[in-house]
């Protein structure tokens, strides 16, 4: 089995930036086979979705030993989210094979990278809405509606994806429970995460283009690359970090779709303008801490080795 030593370096990269902001794992890893390396985006979902199933486990596991994880929250996500995202596999299926089939994958990555964009501004956001925090998970009152809608549309766009089981799915958890603390967000996204993962990876196993050499290659870049961004997360400018991952990702998904180049400079150019207001606003209005600087959920002990999640940091109360 050979590994693509360019593919390992790349993924080794992409993972430094997930360990230092704590998600983007799927929304960076993908678009970066598919733009860079010419891999065909049904291989480069499906062999992603198979890595980041190795992965995501060591994290749930951390969480569950550390009690920050509402098991009643992550059985109603997964009713939803295991199925939809083994659905969402035959969804991307049915549109067609050959070309039809990547074109499709193409495009619909393009709308969950933007979604994930949207993710991370609404993050900001609502972190300055944000309700009592509780410590007791056992008061949180679980809604099964929502939160059963929620795991099924996230595990249908995971299954087409690979994008949405941490960019995605905590904003919501983050909007339906605003008294759950960072770490129990965290944590209770993460072990839902397992097997939504794992779910739509069998999928892709039996229906999608897996390709044991990219995720051997994929692996051996990013579990190192994970664990040093990590490491070095405490020390890192959270806020810069992640409005940078923002217009990598907007940028990511505008070409993906389609958009030219001069039409890419200029929305990237009123995106970052538009960002700036928005933030000098919040700065003024509510202080310097916006809700993404200096995140509580990261590292390695915290977010379970910065795979794909993340959560902005709570103010002490």
């Amino acid at each position: 089995m050979d590994i693509d030593l360019p593919l390992a370096l790349g993924s080794f990269l992409v993972a430094i930036i997930v360990g230092l902001t704590g998600m983007g794992g799927g929304a960076l890893m993908t678009p970066m086979m598919m733009l860079f390396f010419n891999v065909p985006p049904l291989a480069a979902v499906s062999s992603d979705l198979v890595a980041s199933a190795v992965m995501k486990p060591v994290g749930g596991l951390v969480h569950l030993r550390r009690g920050t994880v509402s098991l009643r929250l992550v059985g109603w996500l997964c009713a939803g989210s295991v199925p939809g995202a083994f659905c969402g596999v035959l969804v991307a299926r049915a549109f067609g094979d050959g070309e039809a089939i990547q074109q499709t994958i193409k495009y619909a990555l393009g709308v969950a990278l933007l979604l994930a964009v949207a993710g991370l501004v609404a993050k900001a956001w609502l972190a300055r809405r944000e309700g009592p925090v509780s410590a007791d998970l056992g008061s949180i009152v679980v809604r099964p509606i929502p939160t059963l809608l929620v795991g099924t549309i996230g595990g249908i766009v995971v299954g087409i994806s690979s994008v949405g089981s941490g960019s995605l799915i905590i904003v919501a958890l983050l909007a339906l429970y605003p008294a759950l603390k960072s770490n129990q967000l965290v944590g209770t996204d993460l072990v839902q995460a397992v097997p939504l993962v794992a779910s739509a990876a069998l999928g892709h196993l039996l229906f999608g283009d897996f390709q044991l050499d990219l995720t051997t290659s994929l692996l051996a870049g990013s579990i190192p690359g994970v664990y040093l961004g990590a490491r070095i997360s405490s020390r890192a400018p959270g806020g810069v970090i992640r409005a940078i991952l923002a217009v990598v990702l907007l940028a990511s998904a505008l070409k993906l779709l389609g958009v030219g180049n001069a039409a890419l400079l200029w929305i990237l150019a009123a995106a970052v303008a538009a960002g700036a207001a928005g933030w000098s606003l919040l700065r003024h209005r509510g202080g310097s801490e916006i809700g993404v600087a200096d995140e509580a959920g990261e590292g390695p002990g915290r977010v379970g080795g910065g795979v794909e999640t993340g959560v902005a940091a709570r103010r002490a109360r």
